[in-house]
């Protein structure tokens, strides 16, 4: 494999989007050098976004990045090269990157005072260039019924919607979803609960994108504020056995309103801000379950990319930009996109 170190990616050089620019990466570096061991050198055809990639962009989330620092986590490409020691894939095939480098399977790892949150763009180097150099175990094969952009939104929206609904929610026929909002995880959490059967609620405050999400297979639209009551008189008081929360913030006490006795709430988004605001009362009476979704591991991507392939699921992607406008995808993502933005190269 010949590379060229005019391979370009887009780096911070501090925080800030202002501070994005495109430059050409060193050939020694995880952007532009060959294969070693066990590593494949990937061809980037698409890279999508995510809110987290925004919020990193502009402050780390808490973390002390060293610039010129490459944002992303989520892409999809072809395989250029292997290394020597590489045995998962070979020149040709079509691959995407998994959210926690490392993380195969079970529990993550880390401790209580040091969660394991280790992610490309973050910890790892991220993926907005046009080649990337990393250990095979960091790739799953990409769904073969998806073109790169919409394989490259599974990583992290695809995959968190999964791990709360299947991995760990173990959705059935029949369950009531509410999902809040119709972000990437929103729109893939619909497009999952329907292929099992269930009666989804979802919440807008966009008519277009109510309309948009109802001929996705949405059974109720709900509005974006005063919501508990329309949910508990359509699911006759039952409530919502799975609450998708990609809101956060003070919004936690609606969900708990909303909840089914032994239902289930994934807390997704921090929209609204960290600090979740309810009272215990209801989560006590209900036997409620409050778990935190951190995307997930390897092994449940690879579960996820079966699916799609196998029951034809389509990521929604709102937009697609071409390589030279990253600076513009991320601008997009201030506007509450139906579905992703993915950036093609």
């Amino acid at each position: 494999m010949t590379l060229s170190p005019a391979i370009r990616r887009w780096s911070l050089s501090a925080y800030g989007q202002q501070n994005l620019s495109l430059s050409s990466a060193s050939p020694s570096d995880a952007w532009g050098r060959a294969p070693e061991g066990a590593e494949i050198g990937v061809r980037v055809e698409a890279v999508s976004l995510n809110y987290r990639d925004k919020l990193i962009v502009e402050n780390g989330m808490g973390a002390a990045l060293a610039f010129p620092f490459v944002p992303a986590s989520d892409m999809a490409g072809t395989v250029e090269a292997a290394g020597p020691d590489a045995t998962r894939f070979k020149p040709g095939d079509r691959v995407i990157s998994t959210f926690f480098p490392g993380w195969i399977e079970g529990r993550a790892a880390g401790n209580a005072l040091m969660p394991p949150y280790r992610a490309l763009g973050g910890a790892f180097p991220g993926v907005l260039a046009e080649q990337v150099t990393f250990p095979e175990d960091w790739f799953v094969a990409a769904p073969a019924t998806l073109d790169a952009a919409e394989a490259s939104t599974l990583p992290c929206a695809g995959l968190t919607a999964w791990t709360a609904l299947v991995e760990t929610g173990a959705i059935k026929a029949g369950d009531r979803v509410l999902i809040k909002g119709t972000g990437g995880v929103g729109l893939f959490a619909l497009q999952i609960a329907k292929a099992h059967g269930a009666e989804v609620f979802l919440t807008t405050g966009s008519t277009e994108k109510g309309e948009r999400a109802r001929a996705l297979g949405a059974d109720h639209i709900l509005p974006r504020e005063n919501w508990v009551q329309p949910l508990l008189q359509a699911s006759g008081d039952h409530g919502a056995d799975h609450v998708v929360d990609l809101v956060g913030g003070p919004t936690l006490a609606q969900s708990l309103q909303a909840v089914s006795v032994g239902g289930r709430i994934s807390v997704i988004g921090v929209l609204e801000g960290f600090d979740l605001q309810a009272s215990a009362g209801p989560l006590l009476m209900k036997s409620a379950t409050i778990q935190g979704i951190s995307v997930g591991h390897r092994r449940a991507l690879e579960d996820l990319v079966r699916a799609v392939d196998r029951i034809g699921l389509k990521p929604v992607i709102d937009v697609r930009y071409p390589f030279e406008a990253a600076q513009d995808a991320f601008a997009h993502l201030e506007h509450g996109p139906f579905g992703k933005v993915v950036i093609t190269l």
